[in-house]
């Protein structure tokens, strides 16, 4: 094995479950032109992995350089060691949601030295194969976590991967990571579930009234049950001691609701408020104060198109876009998230094409 500096990926690179991330792994890879060597359980998903240029089936001849376990949560430290057992020579990572769990399940294997962790911060959707692009995790954050005693080079090596297909290296210890991903995605999505769990068995006239807040609030509860309790289930003592943190802030808000603290309540909520500016901006830079330009647009084929036409038009940046649809209305309101400073420059030039906007 090369020092760290000297670490090449040349491939061939294996790729070990040919899902929606394994195979745009592997279609990322090839686009570097790299060797890719496809497995899964289910042979259909290599045929189709296969005739969309991910790579060809993988043989007991191969000798991989590194081997990409793609695997779901629960099967995820049973398929590294079996990486780690059939390519004794190469260095094995994963792309799995939950870093410590395989590793610990890992403790007494051979070979341990050359698993090192990883976590693309990318997905869909959607799932199998068909969904997979090469552009998946185009400037997306990619976690490399190694764990003691890994090969330097085989860090480096699973590195270089990361950045082949597209990803931003980021490296964190195992424990790290799942501090990390509990704060930002386990416990925000069952959250979101408890959330929308409300909605069942609501009225209809009650959920007349739903919004663009109960929408976004609730939009990622509508993840794969079975894949979700597999990923938070493997991550438990992060998530725990995260749920412990945001129970003691419930009791306080249920405390101050039913007390009629305005102070203690105000104060919980400005602490929200607080949180949303600690989120990364655009690009990964700090937060830019934005405003929203809210538009009311047909809803029908084409006037989206016109809408940021005429707003590319006028020469302001539109951060970001919402749409809300609502029961009582024949079109959609659209929300432009423009820099603060050019609201009026956005909503002049919009309203002298004809657009019914305002702040």
């Amino acid at each position: 094995m090369p020092e760290e500096s000297n670490a090449v990926l040349t491939g061939p690179v294996q790729v070990v479950g040919t899902g929606l991330i394994g195979t745009s792994v592997a279609l990322a890879c090839r686009r570097a032109g790299l060797e890719v060597l496809l497995s899964d359980v289910v042979p259909d998903h290599v045929r189709t992995a296969t005739g969309l240029g991910a790579g060809r089936p993988a043989t007991p001849e191969d000798r991989p350089q590194l081997v990409v376990v793609a695997v779901p949560p629960d099967h995820l430290a049973e398929g590294v060691r079996d990486a780690l057992a059939a390519a004794p020579d190469a260095i094995v990572t994963d792309v799995g949601s939950v870093k410590m769990a395989p590793l610990d399940a890992l403790a007494d294997q051979p070979g341990r030295e050359r698993y090192v962790g990883s976590h693309p911060m990318a997905g869909s959707e959607r799932s199998g194969p068909l969904a997979a692009s090469e552009n998946l995790f185009d400037g997306r954050p990619w976690a490399v976590t190694p764990g003691p005693g890994a090969l330097p080079a085989g860090v480096r090596l699973v590195e270089l991967l990361a950045e082949v297909c597209g990803g931003v290296v980021i490296r964190l210890r195992p424990d790290e990571h799942d501090r990390a991903v509990a704060r930002t995605s386990h416990v925000p999505h069952l959250v979101s579930a408890l959330v929308a769990g409300t909605l069942t068995g609501a009225s209809a006239d009650h959920l007349a009234l739903s919004g663009q807040g109960v929408r976004d609030v609730t939009r990622i509860a509508g993840g794969d049950p079975d894949l979700y309790s597999q990923i938070i289930s493997g991550n438990a003592a992060a998530v725990t001691a995260l749920l412990g943190e945001l129970r003691d802030r419930l009791d306080l808000a249920l405390e101050a609701v039913r007390d009629g603290d305005r102070a203690g309540l105000s104060s919980l909520l400005a602490h929200g408020v607080a949180g949303t500016r600690a989120i990364p901006g655009k690009h990964g830079g700090p937060p830019r104060p934005t405003a929203a330009v809210r538009v009311a647009v047909p809803d029908h084929p084409g006037e989206l198109a016109r809408l940021f036409a005429d707003a590319g038009d006028s020469g302001v940046n539109i951060e970001d876009v919402r749409i809300d649809h609502d029961p009582g209305r024949p079109f959609g309101l659209v929300e432009l998230d423009v820099a603060a400073e050019s609201v009026g420059e956005l909503l002049g030039a919009l309203e002298s094409r004809g657009w019914a906007a305002h702040r």
